[in-house]
């Protein structure tokens, strides 16, 4: 399932909470302004409460954030770590 989520996680078999939460993390990283009160309802209807998607949302901006800042200045990506995020 791993190697299934590092290729793409809608592949991976995972369960529906899960897909909704990262359908979001998702859209929130390429769309932000197309973000609103229908992904929210549908974090909701997939049985989230409304502090784990503040949380989910503040861990996806805040890596959004980071990476930012790393590609702006330059960093070069680690070199232990390919291009699927998994260790070399």
């Amino acid at each position: 399932m791993v190697d299934r989520f590092a290729v793409d996680w809608r592949t991976a078999g995972l369960d529906p909470q899960t897909e909704a939460l990262l359908e979001y993390a998702e859209r929130l990283t390429t769309d932000p302004k197309g973000c609103g009160s229908d992904e929210i309802a549908a974090l909701r209807n997939a049985g989230w409460d409304d502090r784990a998607i503040h949380d989910a949302a503040q861990i996806v901006a805040y890596f959004n954030y980071i990476n930012r800042v790393a590609e702006g200045l330059g960093v070069e990506p680690e070199t232990w770590i390919d291009p699927t995020g998994r260790p070399r």
